[in-house]
C-alpha cells in the first residue's frame, strides 16, 4: 500500500511509533498506513460517532488490511502552536465548549468499551502531540487512544502463548513491522521479533 502511494506521487511526511503517514500531491490529504495498531480503529470509531465535529478530522477512507494492518485517508492537519494545545487541553478539562465536551463524552465511553475488548488497552491520552490544526485554523484531535505496546512485545518474546490467546492470528501477522521497531531496533532484535511472530502461526 505504501509503495503504491509513493508511485502515485504521495510523499512520506511523518513516521510515528505505529504508522507511516504520506501526504498526497496536492497537500490536502494524508494516508496513514499501520501494519499493526489495535488502538487506531477505536479512534476511527470515535470519528464515525461524531460526524461533522469541528474537533475531529474528516476521514475519507478507512480499510482494514490483511494481517492486522489499517489504511486510513484523512484531511491534512498541521502541528498546533503550543498556545493552541494549552487552550484545548484547558477547555477539555473545563467542559465549557459543547462540541469539545461531546468529543470527550464519546471518547470516554469508547475508552470504557475498549478496556473490556482490546488486549493490552492503555486508555485515553490527550497530549500536545494529539492536538493538530485544520486548514481553517480550527484545532483537531487525533490518535487519542493507546495500547500498552511494551506489554504486547514483552508477551511476544516472553509469553507467546498468552499473546496468541488474546490476539488472533489474522490481527497479528505484521506485528513485528511497526515503524517504532523498524526505526529503533537492532538487527538482532528485529530477527528475534520476526522469529517470534512466525512461531505463533
Amino acid at each position: 500500500m505504501q509503495a503504491q502511494l509513493i508511485r502515485e506521487g504521495w510523499s512520506v511526511c511523518g513516521v510515528g511509533d505505529w504508522a507511516v503517514t504520506l501526504r498526497c500531491p496536492d497537500g490536502s490529504r494524508v494516508a496513514r498506513v499501520a501494519p499493526f495498531d489495535p488502538a487506531y480503529p477505536v479512534f476511527v470509531e470515535l470519528c464515525r460517532r461524531l460526524p461533522g465535529s469541528p474537533y475531529l478530522p474528516r476521514i475519507e477512507a478507512d480499510q482494514q488490511l490483511d494481517g492486522g494492518g489499517q489504511f486510513t485517508v484523512l484531511e491534512f492537519l498541521s502541528e498546533a502552536p503550543a498556545e493552541v494545545s494549552a487552550r484545548v487541553r484547558h477547555a477539555w478539562d473545563e467542559g465549557a465548549d459543547p462540541a469539545l465536551a461531546a468529543v470527550r463524552a464519546a471518547a470516554e465511553a469508547l475508552n470504557h468499551e475498549a478496556a473490556r475488548t482490546v488486549p493490552w488497552w492503555d486508555g485515553l491520552d490527550l497530549n500536545a502531540g494529539n492536538i493538530r490544526v485544520a486548514a481553517n485554523g480550527h484545532p483537531v484531535l487525533i490518535d487519542m487512544f493507546c495500547v500498552d505496546g511494551a506489554g504486547i512485545y514483552a508477551a511476544l518474546l516472553e509469553d507467546p502463548g498468552e499473546l496468541a490467546r488474546r490476539i488472533p492470528e489474522r490481527d497479528r501477522r505484521h506485528l513485528a513491522e511497526i515503524a517504532y521497531i523498524s526505526r529503533t531496533s537492532t538487527p538482532e532484535e528485529i530477527a528475534a521479533l520476526q522469529a517470534a511472530v512466525a512461531a505463533l502461526r
